[in-house]
């Protein structure tokens, strides 16, 4: 219902009955008192800078009038304006606060002060080169200089990035909690000079009261290095006198008792047999193969004071005491697959090397002792079984915890790291390291040997790994770029230490403890140049 304005008539948002005063005058209303509103009551409040009220000016009843709405507007356009102002002001207030205090630090910002002669220019920084030795360099600068390894052990060279003098020893860094093991892998391609340095670590501990054994040198490289540093190599090989008893004792510690030392043997026997015949089939022994061969061993150890592996191959075929579960018939038929492959130690292309009682004998006063292999050809499995047979004999020698700090350097150790049953035998002998004081060192060609021990992720491989894994010090030399990302892999490098393989020179390796690396150049003498350089052997003086 609507009414016309002049005769009272109800209109919009009009009440009938409620008749109200019209502002009939032409002057503003003025809302920033206290008084009335138009709307007939007071303010519900005021601004909060005590301006125009909040409820004059942000609320309109549906009672107003059209004049009444455009004032309302009007005042909430002001209220809007003066909030906009203040929050200008308040940003201009807080932003010279923060210039202010820019200007009172004592730094440069990171793209530097704005203005005239800020330390920006288009042309490139030249600054006068100042030399000064290395002793005040890592003074004035010490976040470039590494603090190296100490002065303590066996100079090898010096360092490629710093140009100190580096200096390696597995006893000192283990008793120093550098490294968690004396255990050193030490890869490289042929020709670059890591049989070189092998060599050089060896002789080179001597001075130290280190001695040095290598229970397998199939190239023969270690018997002229033995035979300079006063030491001794026993060459095996058909027509040679020299024979081993893998089966020997050894020298027995003083600390052990009588079943101790029973006790220690009998395992030491019983894996070198179970490894042996393992590789030589290539397959894992079944249960009933185990009986058959622990029955044997222990018959050839009751029957013979000194008991080699002819005894152990003979009461495999002819069994003399029946055990639990298996007649003698039992055992001859259990046994008799293990009798032919251990008779490939015994005879054939072997025969004269592990089939009788030791006609040499170790000696641990000598600074060093190698066994040189190099006349004994056969297959990689073959070569394989030899040095296990012969590390065993010079490994019986080594129990003796206290016979001082030892270096024990597997020579072309990837044949034996292609055969399960030999490299879980050697990973057990490593884990005595500690115990032992002794220093083991695996030399490869390459990390891609391990693709010869099983699938991936199978229990050969993950003997492989943890082979490598027991090894705290890891020595890189020179990869090929294809072989670098798969050494990065196994290893744990970074991609700034993957990157630098390839391009390593001659002599040159990664060294890796821990967590630190380093890049150092191997500096030889020219008597050690002579004797163990193979390229300089093979080049003469040319």
């Amino acid at each position: 219902m609507f009414w016309n304005r002049s005769s009272k008539e109800p209109g919009p948002g009009r009440i009938p009955g409620h008749a109200r005063e019209e502002n009939t005058s032409s002057e503003p209303i003025d809302v920033s008192t206290s008084a009335p509103t138009p709307f007939g009551r007071r303010d519900v409040g005021l601004a909060p800078d005590g301006g125009t009220p909040i409820g004059a000016a942000l609320f309109t009843p549906a009672s107003a009038s059209r004049r009444e709405r455009k004032v309302a507007a009007k005042v909430a356009a002001q209220v809007k304006a003066e909030h906009r102002r203040a929050l200008m002001q308040q940003q201009r207030e807080e932003l010279v606060a923060l210039r202010a205090e820019r200007r009172a630090a004592q730094y440069l910002p990171a793209r530097g002060e704005p203005g005239p002669c800020a330390l920006r220019t288009y042309l490139p920084l030249r600054v006068k080169p100042h030399r000064a030795t290395t002793e005040v360099l890592s003074g004035a600068y010490p976040f470039l200089a590494e603090a190296g390894l100490g002065s303590e052990g066996v100079l090898v060279g010096h360092d490629s990035w710093s140009g100190a003098a580096f200096v390696f020893d597995p006893w000192v860094l283990y008793s120093k909690g550098v490294l968690t093991n004396p255990n050193i892998l030490l890869a490289g391609i042929i020709g670059r000079g890591k049989s070189s340095l092998a060599k050089s670590l060896a002789t080179r501990s001597i001075a130290f009261g280190r001695k040095v054994y290598v229970p397998g040198d199939p190239k023969g490289e270690w018997t002229v290095v033995s035979r300079a540093v006063g030491g001794a190599a026993i060459e095996l090989g058909g027509g040679l006198s020299a024979r081993l008893n893998p089966l020997d004792e050894g020298p027995r510690p003083s600390s052990m008792t009588d079943a101790e030392w029973i006790a220690v043997t009998r395992q030491r026997r019983r894996s070198l047999v179970g490894a042996l015949t393992e590789s030589a089939l290539g397959r894992e022994l079944a249960a009933v193969e185990h009986s058959a061969l622990d029955a044997a061993l222990e018959t050839a150890v009751r029957e013979n004071s000194v008991p080699i592996l002819p005894h152990v191959v003979q009461a495999l075929f002819d069994p003399r005491s029946a055990v639990l579960g298996s007649s003698l018939e039992q055992l001859a038929r259990d046994g008799r697959e293990v009798g032919h492959a251990l008779t490939r130690v015994v005879s054939g292309d072997l025969a004269g090397l592990f089939d009788g009682p030791s006609t040499v004998r170790f000696d641990p006063s000598l600074p060093m002792i190698s066994l040189d292999l190099s006349r004994i050809s056969g297959s990689d499995s073959l070569i394989s079984m030899v040095m296990t047979c012969a590390s065993s004999w010079m490994e019986a020698a080594l129990t003796d915890p206290n016979a001082g700090q030892r270096w024990v350097i597997y020579d072309e150790a990837w044949r034996l790291l292609a055969q399960p049953a030999l490299l879980a035998r050697m990973q057990s002998q490593w884990k005595l390291s500690r115990a032992l004081g002794i220093a083991n060192m695996m030399v490869i060609h390459r990390l891609s040997d391990l693709d010869a021990v099983g699938d991936a992720g199978s229990e050969a491989r993950g003997l492989a790994l943890g082979l490598l894994a027991d090894c705290s010090t890891k020595i890189i030399y020179a990869q090929e770029s294809g072989e670098a990302t798969k050494t990065g892999t196994s290893l744990g490098l970074s991609t700034t230490e993957v990157a630098q393989l390839p391009d390593l020179e001659r002599g040159e390796g990664l060294w890796r403890l821990g967590e630190r690396a380093f890049v150092v150049r191997h500096i030889l003498t020219p008597t050690e140049l002579a004797c163990f350089d193979t390229n300089q052997r093979m080049i003469g003086d040319a």
